[in-house]
């Protein structure tokens, strides 16, 4: 009985679920080779890895440096009116702040309920009551100059599994706050259909892109004053023709901002009003493989925005260029940046070295301030760039110091009066659900791990 217990407690330290890291130094975790696949008392999901290399975890060859071409005409607006009512939280019902402006050219198109064009008399009510992703101080600023809390592996959700990087799903992290979302695509077993899938269909699959896409679209189209972006990451370096029947058949595309130039520097961009009064409210990203002399709208990630180094395991959160390898520093700072921050344990499991995420550190690791934190990190970055990360990317964003600190810190980073709403997701308070997750895992429920081949 007692190697069981220790079997069962030498792979809850390796998810990091339960027992924080420094105890499985302690415990039997190095020992892990000697856990047995077949044990009726573990779960254990398997599957191939699809990473181009394992070695180093970045892909050689595929990074893009395209020269300076124009590929859109579009005209945005230029002129964003005024603030025509005030918003005050304590009047009920709120007023709410429009965005009042017409687009410089009569040929602006419409997508939805969320465009304001040179024929357009008043401005569509929106279902939010805060404009500019709850924040109207930044109607005027550059996308490229502001700081958005950003879920990674935004679709996997999955309750008990420890594939999973979120716990509640793409409306609540969007309602909550949330305007980056991140999803790595597979292709399933002689699947002909893309699928949001982590690391391998296999592991977690958390199903079709365009029904998520088209759940994220919907979203879109009730808040016509939000920017949102999302980054695909292309598990397989397919081509974007693989993909872009899937994401047209969510709809989400009328919404697709369309840049006029490539790359796009940082001086390049449009401000958020511009963004709205467009239209064009949702910026996507390819990570490999993008091809946007097909495809403008689904934009190549790396030589428009790079990444602290991915899969982090260090407290420290070092704020230097991973991907694209080899940036120069004064590229790098004509570039968006994405700052990684969900903290991830290494461990070993027969005799191979697994990351997984580092859920018993949450609440230090998605902290306003201290050391480890996301405050921490992003202040660093500031220091480091001269300017801050555009995106905070973070696992359960939920926990933290208090439910939803996160968000504080991308109001600190935009030099805002940070809004403290209700947070995070539907139902009970943060600290009811810890409690639930963790009974779950020692229950056994739905224990996972990778198994490198």
């Amino acid at each position: 009985m007692m190697a069981s217990f220790k079997r069962i407690a030498g792979v809850l330290c390796m998810l990091s679920l339960s027992i924080g890291p420094v105890y499985c130094q302690n415990s039997d975790v190095e020992h892990a080779e000697s856990v047995n696949p077949d044990d009726p008392d573990i779960t254990m999901l398997t599957g191939t890895r699809s990473d181009a290399t394992k070695s180093t975890g970045i892909p050689t060859g595929v990074y893009q440096d395209p020269s300076r071409v124009t590929i859109a005409t579009t005209t945005l607006p230029t002129d964003l009116g005024i603030l025509t009512q005030s918003y005050t939280e304590a009047t009920s019902p709120n007023t709410v702040t429009y965005i009042t402006g017409s687009a410089a050219s009569s040929e602006s198109t419409s997508s939805g309920n969320a465009t304001s064009t040179s024929t357009s008399t008043t401005p569509p009510r929106p279902t939010n009551t805060r404009p500019c992703n709850n924040y109207p101080e930044l109607c005027a600023r550059k996308y490229s100059n502001i700081t958005h809390v950003g879920c990674h592996n935004s679709p996997f959700t999955r309750a008990g599994s420890a594939a999973a990087n979120q716990e509640f799903p793409v409306i609540d992290q969007l309602n909550d706050g949330i305007r980056f979302l991140q999803a790595q695509m597979q292709w399933p077993t002689n699947g002909t259909v893309p699928h949001f899938c982590h690391t391998t269909c296999d592991l977690l699959d958390a199903g079709p892109i365009t029904d998520w896409l088209r759940q994220v679209k919907d979203w879109v189209a009730g808040h016509p004053y939000d920017v949102i972006t999302i980054l695909l990451g292309n598990g397989n370096y397919s081509t974007p023709d693989k993909y872009a029947p899937a994401i047209e058949a969510s709809g989400i595309k009328q919404f697709v901002y369309t840049p006029s130039v490539i790359p796009m520097r940082a001086d390049d961009w449009p401000t958020l009003g511009q963004l709205i009064l467009s239209g064009q409210r949702v910026v996507m990203f390819l990570d490999y493989m993008a091809n946007q002399t097909a495809y403008p709208w689904l934009q190549d990630q790396f030589s428009q925005m790079w990444e602290t180094p991915f899969d982090p395991v260090d407290t420290a959160f070092p704020c230097t260029v991973q991907r694209p390898p080899d940036l120069k520093p004064q590229d790098a700072r004509r570039r968006l940046y994405m700052m990684n921050h969900n903290l991830n344990a290494e461990v070993s499991l027969l005799g191979q070295s697994i990351l997984v995420p580092a859920v018993s550190q949450l609440n230090v690791t998605n902290a306003a301030e201290g050391p480890g934190s996301l405050g921490m990190a992003a202040n660093n970055c500031r220091t480091d760039w001269g300017r801050a990360p555009n995106v905070l990317n973070v696992d359960y964003y939920n926990y933290g110091n208090y439910p939803g600190s996160v968000f504080e810190v991308a109001a600190a980073m935009n030099n805002v009066t940070f809004v403290k709403r209700p947070c995070c997701g539907p139902g009970s308070s943060a600290a009811g659900r810890v409690e639930v997750v963790r009974g779950a895992v020692w229950m056994g429920i739905a224990l996972g791990v990778w198994l490198l081949v």
